[in-house]
């Protein structure tokens, strides 16, 4: 399947099993195959999240996808690759299910009233000669399952208002035609520079009292925005830090009650 996107094509591949969009589509990426591809699987035997979590859906259930972008950017600006899918994915849920879900940094979606996990986007970097020669983003959105039991997700088929089951092909496609439009802001510096306010309006992380866990630390502080290159910054008792990567926790304003928890990003 193909249709007309920023001035280059979607083409879109849909398997029955793989074992992750991801690692398929870096592979075709390495080979040479053009910006453009997007790779759907009905189920991942090997799915995959932040930090090589494994993750799980059941086959048919959930929308799990990977796209081949090759920005004219830096390799400190990747980051913004993420961002515009899971904006576009943000948009798509709106318009397909009628569930406006928010950012939480770095790579997810919550939406209703709990702000439970909706999705979780991956991006992998490739480089030819030392440049950045093409971005791989993976996106899991729970459609009609919401995760495991451990885990405090959601799904657009719980949140939506009407029985009717949503079409993952529609999300699909609406998700893409977000991206369309959103895709040429990744090419020079004031479209990336649009794409990021965007983000810092839309996340939910900003303003929140976050726990971070990092490697043999924990942070505690209020995250107040984040930088040029993607990271979270945070106030803390010691200062001001820069957080690039981490397992981010909202703190609820109640002490009695429990974090806000994400689980891995399904792709």
């Amino acid at each position: 399947m193909v249709f007309a996107m920023w001035g280059g094509e979607w083409d879109i591949l849909w398997l029955d099993e793989v074992d992750s969009t991801n690692t398929y589509v870096r592979d075709r990426a390495r080979q040479g195959t053009a910006e453009g591809l997007v790779v759907v699987a009905e189920h991942q035997t090997a799915g995959r999240g932040r930090l090589d979590r494994r993750w799980e859906s059941p086959p048919g259930a959930n929308l799990l996808a990977s796209v081949l972008l090759r920005p004219a950017c830096e390799e400190a600006e990747v980051y913004l690759c993420t961002s515009a899918v899971a904006l576009a994915g943000a948009d798509a849920c709106s318009v397909v299910a009628g569930v406006e879900p928010v950012l939480k940094w770095p790579n997810d979606l919550l939406a209703g009233p709990d702000q439970a996990k909706l999705a979780g986007i991956l991006a992998e970097a490739e480089f030819s000669g030392g440049a950045l020669s093409a971005v791989v983003v993976g996106i899991g959105i729970n459609v009609a399952w919401r995760g495991p039991e451990v885990v405090a997700g959601t799904c657009l088929d719980d949140l939506r208002a009407i029985a009717d089951p949503v079409d993952r092909h529609e999300l699909l496609e609406r998700m893409l035609v977000h991206l369309a439009l959103r895709r040429p802001l990744l090419d020079d510096v004031g479209g990336r520079r649009q794409l990021a306010d965007e983000v810092r309006r839309r996340c939910v992380t900003i303003g929140r009292r976050v726990r971070v866990a990092l490697a043999g630390e924990e942070l505690v502080g209020q995250a107040v925005g984040i930088d040029d290159a993607g990271r979270l910054v945070v106030e803390t008792a010691a200062g001001t830090r820069t957080v690039s990567a981490g397992d981010v926790v909202h703190v609820r304003a109640s002490p009695e009650a429990e974090p806000d928890a994400t689980p891995p990003t399904p792709v």
